[in-house]
Parts: structure tokens; C-alpha cells; sequence
């Protein structure tokens, strides 16, 4: 299922708009433009919203037709106890999260201990915990990671695009993780030479326009066999000012949208 998510409209509900964009109104936006899923992913509001909030929230996305999926930052067992209490208030199935949290950076073993102790209860809840790649941990720790606890809930969150600033290609991140993945974050990437050509500059493009081999992620993965969900996100670097940051976040996701809904008839 194609999906977007709050960094798909990072921009607009950051601290740099004028009126920041609210979760309700990404959700009704989510479903004007014709999509059934949308990821609450490092949304810090989500953190201070009260039972009664969150089944509003719930409320809403199903009135919109959108289902909802959570991501966070941390796999500390009792932070990973407080966001899988938000799963069942919200309809959510699948949490997202990191190894490293802005408080925490377990090492590998510390990491298996904590999993090995709260896996269970997402287990009992039915609750998938997916952990994303990203750069500060090589992806052949998180493998090491997932195998050693050896949940069925317990898999990744496959963004190969993160992986590269720890000098890992993108084709072998996807083909290492590729039999444990529960969630794809689909996002472009590029490579653009900086002013007077010293150095380069790693962001952002629409889907198609840059260097991920998309067709490799969704077959190796088997993506559309297993029914993954795949979350659009973006890296669009900062405009002039806010109105252009907003037009183009906007404009990329409708041109993403486009794009992934070709290559999934």
C-alpha cells in the first residue's frame, strides 16, 4: 500500500511555517489526494495527546479512509512500552523506530537485551516493530540485530537512501535487509555539485530524477507480494523562503504519488 507520511509534509507542520500544518489537517490532505495510509513518524505532539485524543485521531483517519501506521526514535523498553500503548487507541499495526534515540545509543548487545525484553508484549499486541536503516548503524548490525532476537514482529524499516553517508551502496543495504523488511520509506535521492565545485551536496529529488533503483527495492524486497507499505518521504533542502519550500514539498508529493502509482498499477 502506498503511503505518506509527516515528513512528507516536513516543511509545512515545522517550526519555520507561519501556521504549521496540524495532523488532522495532513491527514484530510492525505486523503484528497487519494491515499490510504499515512505514517505518524517522529511527530512529537503524538507524545502529549491524551487516550481520548488519540481515538479521535483514530476517528478521523477512519472516516478519511486513511490507516494509520507510528514511528518514534529509541528502542529503551519502556519508551517502546509508551508508543505501543498509543497502537491500540490509534488502530495502528506497525511501529517504527531506531536504534539510537536523541538520549540513547545502546551498543549492539545492549540493543538485543532491550528488544529481547519488550518484543514479547508487541507480540501479545500483534504489533510489528520495524527498525530503520540510517548511517549511525551499519546495516549488517541491524540484520545481526533482528536475527539475534528472532521475533516474527521484530524486522526493518528499509530506507536505503540513509545508508550512504556510511559509505554503504544502496543495492547491497536492500539486498542485506531485504528478508526482513516490514515497511519501506521510499525516497529519491541525488548527488549535485556544490557552488565553485567544491564538494557535493546529498538531498532530495522527486522519484525517478535521482539514483534510486526502485524497481531493484520493490522486487528484491517483495514488496508488492507481501503487501509492505510504502511510505513516501522526502529530502527537499530549504528554499528561498517558506511559501517556495512549501509549494515544491507539495509539488513533489503529487509527482511521487504519480510515480508510484505507475510502477503499481
Amino acid at each position: 500500500m502506498i503511503g505518506l507520511s509527516t515528513y512528507s509534509f516536513f516543511w509545512r507542520w515545522s517550526e519555520r511555517a507561519p501556521e504549521p500544518l496540524t495532523l488532522p489537517q495532513m491527514l484530510t490532505r492525505t486523503a484528497e489526494l487519494g491515499v490510504g495510509l499515512f505514517q505518524i513518524c517522529d511527530y512529537p505532539p503524538i507524545e502529549d495527546s491524551s487516550p481520548a485524543e488519540l481515538a479521535e485521531t483514530a476517528a478521523l483517519a477512519r472516516r478519511l479512509g486513511v490507516k494509520l501506521e507510528l514511528g518514534t526514535k529509541g528502542i529503551e523498553p519502556d519508551h517502546l512500552r509508551r508508543y505501543l500503548a498509543m497502537t491500540e487507541p490509534l488502530g495502528v499495526s506497525l511501529l517504527r523506530s531506531m536504534l539510537y534515540s536523541p538520549t540513547s545509543r545502546p551498543s549492539i548487545d545492549d540493543a538485543k537485551r532491550m528488544l529481547t525484553e519488550v518484543v514479547p508484549e508487541f507480540e501479545a499486541a500483534g504489533v510489528q516493530l520495524a527498525l530503520e536503516t540510517y548511517e549511525q548503524v551499519r546495516s549488517a548490525d541491524l540484520v545481526d540485530v533482528v536475527t539475534s532476537v528472532g521475533s516474527p514482529v521484530l524486522g526493518i524499516c528499509l530506507d536505503p537512501g540513509n545508508c550512504v553517508a556510511n559509505l554503504e551502496h544502496p543495492r547491497d543495504v536492500v539486498e542485506r535487509t531485504a528478508p526482513y523488511v516490514l515497511n519501506l520509506h521510499v525516497k529519491e535521492f541525488a548527488f549535485s555539485r556544490r557552488g565553485g565545485w567544491v564538494g557535493f551536496l546529498y538531498a532530495g529529488a522527486p522519484l525517478g530524477q535521482g539514483l534510486l533503483d526502485y524497481d531493484h527495492l520493490v522486487e528484491t524486497t517483495q514488496a508488492r507480494e507481501k503487501g509492505l507499505s510504502q511510505v513516501i518521504e522526502h529530502w527537499l533542502p530549504w528554499q528561498d523562503d517558506y511559501a517556495e519550500t512549501a509549494r515544491l514539498e507539495d509539488e513533489w508529493t503529487v509527482s511521487n504519488l504519480e510515480y508510484l502509482r505507475s510502477k503499481n498499477p
